[in-house]
């Protein structure tokens, strides 16, 4: 997604194969990884039964078990086995992302799959996997990089466990992405990311505002918004630094000179993200640090540009998340371009 500075989760095509080649090597690794996850869950209601649960993890998983009723009653999420289990995985991330993209290009490589659609990346249950692809990518002329990812979904096709590297996170933020993921199982739309992960945000936002009004926590709704917005600012600041690449990357210029401004302009990325950080209270934490290239642009593609449709949607149906699910559906029915207007017309009003 990204690392997980930005919450974000893959969904990743399980499907069993038998390994003949490199395409079958890689389904084959991603369906015993997931078996791997799945082997391990243990039920939520068993793990608070049992005395030997550390305390801490108990609390935990009673917010995670309460979070999982109220997105039934309130948010009309699926009642099925998702986030029912836990999970440990014993190690930091579960998935290693693998993105590549041209050294002046900003057109990620793509993989093709049965269940996902095309997606920029490749996910691997092993680190070292992970950059072994990286490696051979490389050696072909793209840029790369790998990242971590604490969570992902299969999208309702197994019963997703809340896993031990979701643990690392706070309240809100464990909250939002359980509130998130269940949200693609409503509606996932093959091949259309911006509208599948701006509609499971419109859904979060609510799910959350909701959530921390129902636990007299109001006043973390302020934190939740300054959150969201200062990861909107970022994205705001590789939004600019992605079109000026473009432009560069277009230009009749030579090769040698394409590679200093990309190198300048990156700089000037990480640079103007960290004076955001720091007028924000939070210096030293930037993630646009250290080797940016074109593919850690292409991981952090802006997937929610269709969040201001969807808020209006909401808006338009009063709040009614059942209202706000039927239009969404009707929308997410339509061909690739009348969604695409429809939801710019959305926007708009």
């Amino acid at each position: 997604m990204p690392c997980r500075s930005l919450y974000r989760t893959v969904r990743l095509p399980l499907i069993l194969l038998v390994c003949t080649g490199l395409a079958g090597c890689y389904y084959l690794q991603a369906a015993n990884g997931q078996w791997q996850v799945l082997r391990k869950r243990e039920p939520i209601v068993e793990l608070l039964e049992d005395e030997t649960t550390p305390p801490e993890l108990a609390e935990r998983l009673r917010l995670v078990q309460a979070a999982r009723e109220f997105s039934i009653d309130e948010l009309a999420l699926p009642d099925n086995g998702s986030y029912r289990t836990y999970a440990d995985i014993e190690r930091e991330f579960v998935v290693w992302n693998v993105f590549a993209a041209p050294e002046f290009s900003l057109e990620p490589r793509e993989w093709c799959f049965p269940v996902a659609g095309c997606v920029s990346y490749r996910g691997y249950f092993s680190r070292d996997a992970a950059y072994r692809e990286s490696a051979r990518l490389a050696k072909r002329g793209y840029d790369v990089a790998v990242g971590g990812v604490s969570a992902y979904s299969t999208l309702g096709n197994f019963d997703d466990p809340v896993l031990s590297s979701m643990m690392q996170w706070d309240d809100i933020q464990l909250v939002a992405v359980l509130f998130h993921e269940l949200a693609h199982q409503v509606l996932y739309v093959k091949g259309d990311s911006a509208f599948n992960e701006s509609f499971a945000t419109a859904v979060e936002e609510f799910g959350v505002g909701r959530w921390l009004q129902s636990r007299g926590r109001a006043d973390d709704i302020e934190v939740y918004v300054e959150r969201r917005e200062l990861r909107q600012a970022l994205m705001a600041l590789v939004a600019t630094a992605r079109d000026d690449l473009s432009e560069h990357f277009k230009s009749s210029l030579p090769d040698d000179e394409k590679r200093r401004l990309k190198a300048s302009r990156l700089q000037q990325l990480s640079d103007d993200a960290e004076a955001v950080l720091a007028a924000a209270g939070r210096p030293g934490s930037n993630w646009l640090s250290g080797d940016l290239n074109n593919a850690r642009l292409v991981s952090m593609t802006l997937y929610e540009g269709r969040l201001p449709a969807f808020r209006k949607l909401l808006q338009n149906c009063q709040q009614d998340i059942h209202c706000f699910f039927e239009r969404a559906t009707e929308l997410s029915e339509l061909g690739e371009s009348s969604r695409d207007e429809a939801l710019e017309t959305l926007a708009r009003r």
